[in-house]
Parts: structure tokens; C-alpha cells; sequence
């Protein structure tokens, strides 16, 4: 009996974290529990080389690591630069489209590329450190599903739920939610996700595939859940974002490590 006492016990945290995040407002993708849970798993696979220049980039802000600037991204977030952070698809059509999908270039596959340009570029080191932020955020964002989710809809933010008698939208709760469920920190989830990393191979990736990756799912039976979500939602849903966030930080450090060879 003290194992179901036990299980009981931490389905009951789950739910009341829930709770306190349903009444929060946060809406940022991933939340900043997320983007440093991938920020971390991306610091474990770093190269020598790319380690050496992450650190020598981020020396301008004494302290700094590409954890703790994770979310500068969203803190300074700007008219200018807020659709960077994720682009719209057509209803199920997951087919990137850069004259359709992302006009001026203001999306999330273009905006990666461009920041990932100023790293490579010989500009100055202020530039290049603003670009590693912008990266280590946005590569977070665009393997967050609903940040390449449909456009009639705006990504989930206007179809309105429940969760646990708390009203909310499908986006906020992916973004937060699900990660609030597990009822762990930073540190604990991504101990426990550091066993999961894929191999190298997995490096090898473009934004505009990451976000096609992110439609899809967006696309999957059930995701959309009848107005009301309920465990069995977070039981099967769980799974998925916790994989999106293991992707996101391997891709995150093999991009890093491409640019400095």
C-alpha cells in the first residue's frame, strides 16, 4: 500500500502545480523551466572547440551560461522580434513554405537562420553573442509543437480548455502545463533526460525540418483534447514533449558545433 499512497501522493502535486500554473498567465514557449532544460542538455554535448567559444562569448556577461540565458529571448522581446519565435502552417498542410509561411522572413525557421549567419559572420563579438542567444532560444521554440502549429487557430492560443476547473488555451498549457505535471525542477528533469539523448546523427537538421516535425504532431489524433483536459491527456502527451525537448537540445549543440568546427 505504500507504493499506491506514494503514487497518489505525487499525482496530487502534479495536479496542484496545474492548478497554481493554470492561474499564472504564462504563456512563453516551453516556459523558462523548458528552454533551460534544453539549454543544459545542449551544454552536455558541446565539442571542445564550441565550448571554448560559447564560454569566451559569454565572458562579456560575467556568470553567464547558455542556461542562464535561455530565456533572454522572451525577457527582451520586442514588435520587432516577436514573431520569431514561431511560425503558421496551414491546417494540416506541414509543408514549410517561405513565401507563404513566412513573409519578410519574420518567423521562427528564418530567424534561426539569420541569427545562425551573424555566429559564422566576422562581426563583432557583441553581435555574435546576441546571435547565440537569440539560437539558444529559438531552436527551443520551434520544437515546441504548437509554435509551428496552424494559423486559424494561432497556434492553439484561441482554442479554449479546462484544466483542472481552470481556464486556460491549448498553447499555454504545451508550453508549461505538461512540463508543471511532472512536478519536477530544472535539475531533476534533465538528470533524468540526459539518458535519452540521441546520437550524433541526430545534429544533422534544419529549422524549416524541426517545424515541419512540430506540425505534424500538432496533427496527431487527439492532440486537440475535447475542451476539458484530463490525466489521460498528460499521460499520453507527456511522453512526446518530453522528446521535443531532448531533440531540441541535441540539435541546439549540433548546430553549435557545426558553426565552430
Amino acid at each position: 500500500m505504500t507504493f499506491y499512497r506514494q503514487a497518489a501522493a505525487v499525482a496530487l502535486q502534479g495536479m496542484l502545480g496545474l492548478l497554481v500554473w493554470a492561474g499564472s498567465g504564462v504563456a512563453l514557449a516551453w516556459g523558462p523551466q523548458g528552454h533551460r532544460v534544453i539549454a543544459s542538455l545542449a551544454e552536455q554535448q558541446l565539442t571542445p572547440a564550441a565550448r571554448k567559444e560559447v564560454a569566451r562569448l559569454l565572458a562579456a556577461e560575467p556568470g553567464a551560461t547558455l542556461v542562464s540565458v535561455a530565456n533572454w529571448a522572451d525577457e527582451y522581446r520586442s514588435a520587432e522580434t516577436a514573431a520569431w519565435h514561431y511560425v503558421n502552417f496551414p491546417r494540416h498542410v506541414c509543408v514549410y513554405s517561405a513565401h507563404r509561411d513566412c513573409p519578410d522572413g519574420a518567423c521562427v525557421v528564418e530567424a534561426i537562420a539569420q541569427q545562425t549567419a551573424v555566429l559564422q559572420a566576422d562581426t563583432s563579438d557583441a553581435s555574435r553573442l546576441a546571435a547565440l542567444k537569440y539560437l539558444v532560444h529559438l531552436v527551443g521554440d520551434v520544437h515546441q509543437p504548437l509554435h509551428a502549429g496552424y494559423r486559424d487557430d494561432r497556434g492553439a492560443n484561441t482554442y479554449q480548455l479546462q484544466v483542472f476547473m481552470r481556464g486556460s488555451n491549448l498553447h499555454a498549457f504545451w508550453d508549461s502545463g505538461l512540463l508543471y505535471a511532472l512536478n519536477e525542477d530544472a535539475a531533476a528533469v534533465t538528470a533524468r533526460l540526459s539518458s535519452q539523448l540521441p546520437p550524433v546523427a541526430d545534429s544533422l537538421w534544419t529549422a524549416a525540418e524541426a517545424a515541419q516535425e512540430s506540425c505534424r504532431i500538432v496533427g496527431m489524433s487527439g492532440f486537440y483534447p475535447p475542451r476539458r483536459v484530463e490525466i489521460a491527456y498528460i499521460r499520453r502527451f507527456t511522453p512526446v514533449m518530453e522528446q521535443r525537448l531532448v531533440r531540441a537540445g541535441s540539435r541546439l549543440a549540433g548546430l553549435l558545433n557545426r558553426i565552430w568546427k
